[in-house]
């Protein structure tokens, strides 16, 4: 399989959920649950593709001890993935991502491991925003 055709299944997956928009750079787009999401395929080597998954779960929030906390907490709460802050200047932007190769799993096992991640998004989310 290729990098290009599990990222077709994937679409296909998430279009049951979620309107998907093919981006400018191939990507797919999407929202889920109010987070901004970005999806990709690729190929690390041969027969390994993977699916990146990054979702912008907060952003422009102000920088505080507080906000960090809620970064510690909702990274260790969550499953699949790895939560953290990207600042800039005195601002920053909670971003979740994960990656997992993808190119052996049923359609069925497919869209759970999506709804999983996208789950689990929905969570780390909650309490971030005002």
């Amino acid at each position: 399989m290729t990098a290009e055709q599990l990222q077709s299944r994937a679409s296909e997956a998430l279009a049951n959920f979620v309107s998907v928009d093919t981006v400018d750079d191939g990507s797919l787009g999407f929202e889920f649950a109010g987070a901004l999401c970005s999806l990709s395929a690729m190929t690390l080597s041969d027969g390994l593709e993977v699916l990146s998954l990054t979702c912008v779960l907060a952003w422009d929030r102000p920088i505080s001890a507080a906000l960090h906390k809620k970064v510690a907490e909702r990274n260790q709460s969550v499953q699949f993935g790895s939560v953290a802050l990207f600042g800039h200047g005195r601002f920053g932007d909670v971003i979740l991502r994960y990656t997992f190769p993808a190119a052996g799993l049923s359609d069925e096992a497919l869209t759970t491991m999506l709804l999983l991640v996208l789950s689990g998004a929905d969570s780390a989310r909650q309490g971030l925003l005002p």
